[in-house]
């Protein structure tokens, strides 16, 4: 029989739900303000205090991309905290892995289950998965051909649920919850971007009520769109109950 150890006393889990919410904002009005300046460097060496949610969250991302995946951030986790935090979750963004884009969001119902959610958006175009080849491809409305999407949201998906079983420590995680706790791996897809709607019917699954495609590389992932989100949970919830 497995013994489950508290974590001590004077333990604290990364930052999440309302703080991290109140971080991302802050991140992001201050990325908008970096963006819209004169001259990055000046503000950087200025003596300015940079905030501590954008020092945690706004530095992992390129700065080219920040402002738009801060504000993406911001209003899924809002989203989220609305939606289940009567059923007790937990909504830790940015969770930075070394050499990988950080997770996006982990998403925690202790010792029900685990999501891990990468978003994504790349324009005003589909993303289509070569069996194949087994990867993600880009494809151009207006133009012919196909591109293959590097690095794979897939294969960063699987690398995050390894990050976690070696990090667990930092969720006061046992080995059990760790590896046994039923996780989902989920690439959302922002607007405009969107998945084909012409794969084959193989590679969809059923969760609940819900046809997705489930792409199978180092194990599953669900692909869809950020307005099914909150649907998703509800059914991955519902799955293990």
């Amino acid at each position: 029989m497995t013994t489950v150890k508290d974590p001590p006393t004077d333990f604290q889990l990364p930052p999440h739900n309302e703080a991290a919410l109140e971080m991302l904002r802050e991140a992001k009005d201050y990325e908008s303000t970096v963006a819209l300046a004169a001259s990055g460097a000046a503000l950087a060496t200025g003596g300015i205090v940079h905030p501590l949610g954008w020092l945690l969250f706004g530095l992992a991302y390129k700065p080219l991309v920040a402002t738009q995946k801060l504000a993406r951030l911001e209003k899924l986790t809002a989203s989220l905290l609305d939606e289940f935090k009567s059923e007790g979750i937990q909504v830790f963004p940015v969770l930075k892995v070394e050499d990988k884009n950080p997770i996006d969001l982990f998403v925690r119902f202790e010792r029900k289950v685990h999501l891990f959610i990468s978003i994504r958006s790349i324009g005003d175009k589909e993303i289509v998965y070569n069996e194949a080849r087994e990867v993600l491809q880009i494809k151009r409305k207006d133009k012919h051909g196909l591109k293959v999407w590097n690095p794979c949201p897939l294969l960063e998906l699987a690398d995050y649920e390894k990050w976690l079983s070696k990090n667990r420590d930092l969720f006061g995680m046992s080995s059990r919850e760790a590896t046994k706790t039923p996780s989902a791996k989920v690439l959302v897809l922002w607007p405009p971007t969107k998945a084909a709607d012409d794969h084959n019917s193989h590679l969809y699954s059923e969760v609940g009520s819900m046809r997705i495609l489930a792409l199978r590389r180092k194990g599953t992932a669900f692909v869809i769109q950020q307005e099914e989100v909150t649907e998703f949970i509800k059914a991955w919830l519902a799955k293990y109950e």
